[in-house]
C-alpha cells in the first residue's frame, strides 16, 4: 500500500464499515477486510482497474464519484475514504458534502500543492511543477483542482465540517512535526490527510 493509504488504515477502527471511493487496484479495500475485519468496498472509475479488483474477489463496481455517490445511502457507512483523488473530481465540494452523509466520517489524502519545492518550482522556473507525489506532466494529469492544506482547512470551516484529525507525511514516510500548525505542515508536507465528522 502507498503511504498515505497505511496512514488511513491507522484512522478506520476495526469492523467498521468501509467506502473507498476511487480505490485504484483495491489495496486498502483488501488489507481492511483481511487485517481490519471490516466490512470494505469500493467504488472506481477505471474499468480496468474494476475488472482486476473483482477478479481479486473484492467488492467494487464501476461509478463516478461526481455523480453515483448520490445513490448510497446516508449513514451506510462508519467511514467514506477519498485517498489521492479529491483534485481529479469535478466538484469537490459536493463530493465531501456526499461522503458526510453518506458516512459518519470521511477520509481524505491529497497530495498538497503548498509544499516549499512545487512554490520553488514554479517561482524559478516558472512551469508547473512535478515532484513524485506528482508525477505527471500538467497536460496529462486527471487533477483539475489541485489544492492546498490551508485551501482545504478553509473549505472546511466555510462548508461546516468538523476536523477530527490531520496530519502532513512525505513520501519517504515522515510526518511533518507541525501537528498544531496547519500553515507550516501546508509548507512542508508533501501530501496531506484529514479526518472529518459532520
Amino acid at each position: 500500500m502507498r503511504l498515505d493509504q497505511r496512514c488511513i488504515v491507522d484512522m478506520i477502527k476495526p469492523q467498521s464499515k468501509v467506502l473507498d471511493i476511487g480505490c485504484g487496484d483495491g489495496s486498502l479495500i483488501d488489507y481492511l477486510c483481511r487485517h481490519h475485519q471490516c466490512d470494505a468496498r469500493g467504488i472506481e472509475l477505471d474499468m480496468s482497474y474494476v475488472t482486476k479488483t473483482v477478479a481479486k474477489g473484492l467488492p467494487v463496481i464501476q461509478g463516478n464519484a461526481d455523480f453515483d455517490l448520490q445513490h448510497y445511502p446516508t449513514n451506510g457507512f462508519d467511514y467514506v475514504v477519498l485517498s489521492r483523488t479529491l483534485q481529479a473530481v469535478n466538484h469537490p465540494k459536493e463530493v465531501l458534502q456526499q461522503m458526510l452523509r453518506i458516512g459518519r466520517h470521511a477520509i481524505i489524502s491529497f497530495p498538497n500543492f503548498g509544499h516549499w519545492t512545487l512554490r520553488l518550482q514554479l517561482l524559478l522556473k516558472g512551469r508547473m511543477p512535478m515532484t513524485t507525489v506528482w508525477g505527471k506532466y500538467w497536460y496529462e494529469t486527471p487533477n483539475i483542482h489541485p489544492c492546498t492544506m490551508t485551501d482545504f482547512v478553509h473549505l472546511c470551516e466555510v462548508e461546516g465540517h468538523r476536523i477530527e484529525r490531520w496530519m502532513a507525511i512525505d513520501e519517504q514516510g515522515e510526518r511533518a512535526p507541525w501537528r498544531r500548525y496547519v500553515k507550516l505542515a501546508n509548507f512542508f508536507g508533501e501530501q496531506a490527510l484529514f479526518l472529518l465528522t459532520r
